[in-house]
C-alpha cells in the first residue's frame, strides 16, 4: 500500500496468494512448535510466544489454527528437533541478506540456502559477513487516522521507551528496543491508538538502490528463499519501491 513505511513495504511483499498464506501458516506453527518446546504454552509467561502469536495474526491465520498449533506443540511435539540457523550473504547490486531458519537438518538447509543464492546471481557468505550492517528492534506501526495527534503520540511513545517515531502518509513507525515493542503496543492501545502490527525485527542501518534488471533478479532470490520450507525470515537491506 502506498505511503507505508519502507520497512512495511519490504514485510508486505509476502504472503500474498493462498498457496504462500498456506505456507506461512505452516511457518508460524513450527515457530510456534520451537517456542512453546522452550517457554511453554502460556504466552503471559513466554513473551515470545505471544509474538508469534501476535504475528500469526497479522498474517490472518485463523485463531482455531493457532490454538491447535499451540496445543500440538504442547503435547506432542517432545520428539521433533529443530534448531535455529542463520545464514548471511550477497545478492545483486552488493545488496545485504540475512536468513533465519528452523531446521531438523542443518546440512540439507544450508545447501538449499546457498542453491537460491547462486542461481539468482549472489553468494552465501561467512558468519558476521553482512550483519553488522542490520540491528535488531521493536518495531510498532500505529494507525494513523483523522483523530491521532503527531505530537502527542511523538511524546507518549518516547514517554513510554520508544527510541524513534517516524511519521508516513497513513501510518506511524515506532522504534523500540528489541525486547519493548510489546509493552509499548500495549500501552498505545490502551490510549486510544489503533495498533497495524508489533514485532521484533531486524532493520538495515541503511537501504541500497537496484537498477530494474538487477531488482528483477534480486526479488525471485528473494522468493527463492522464501519458499524454501526451513526459512522462516528474510531481511535485506534494499530498497524495494512502493506497492500500489
Amino acid at each position: 500500500m502506498s505511503g507505508h513505511s519502507k520497512w512495511h513495504n519490504i514485510q508486505a511483499r509476502k504472503g500474498k496468494s493462498d498457496a504462500q498464506k498456506g505456507k506461512i501458516f505452516t511457518k508460524i506453527g513450527r515457530e510456534i512448535a520451537v517456542i512453546v518446546k522452550q517457554g511453554g504454552s502460556d504466552p503471559q509467561s513466554n513473551p515470545k510466544l505471544k509474538d508469534v502469536i501476535a504475528k500469526a495474526k497479522q498474517n490472518n491465520m485463523p485463531n482455531d489454527s493457532i490454538e491447535r498449533s499451540i496445543k500440538k506443540a504442547a503435547g506432542e511435539m517432545s520428539g521433533v528437533n529443530y534448531e535455529s540457523s542463520t545464514y548471511e550473504g550477497y545478492g545483486t547490486g552488493g545488496s545485504a541478506v540475512i536468513v533465519e531458519c528452523l531446521t531438523d537438518n542443518k546440512n540439507r538447509t544450508a545447501g538449499d540456502v546457498r542453491h537460491a543464492f547462486d542461481k539468482f546471481g549472489g553468494s552465501m557468505g561467512a558468519t558476521g559477513c553482512v550483519s553488522y550492517l542490520f540491528q535488531r528492534k521493536g518495531i510498532v506501526e500505529v494507525a494513523k487516522t483523522d483523530k491521532t495527534d503527531s505530537d502527542e503520540l511523538m511524546m507518549t511513545a518516547l514517554d513510554l521507551g520508544a527510541v524513534d517515531v517516524i511519521e508516513y502518509e497513513d501510518s506511524y513507525e515506532i522504534a523500540t528496543e528489541a525486547n519493548a515493542h510489546n509493552t509499548i503496543s500495549e500501552k498505545l492501545a490502551e490510549n486510544g491508538y489503533e495498533i497495524i502490527s508489533a514485532e521484533t525485527t531486524l532493520v538495515p542501518d541503511s537501504y541500497v538502490d537496484l537498477d530494474a534488471e538487477k531488482l528483477v533478479k534480486f526479488n525471485r532470490m528473494i522468493d527463492a528463499l522464501e519458499d524454501l520450507d526451513d526459512v522462516q525470515e528474510v531481511y535485506h537491506n534494499v530498497n524495494l519501491p512502493e506497492e500500489e
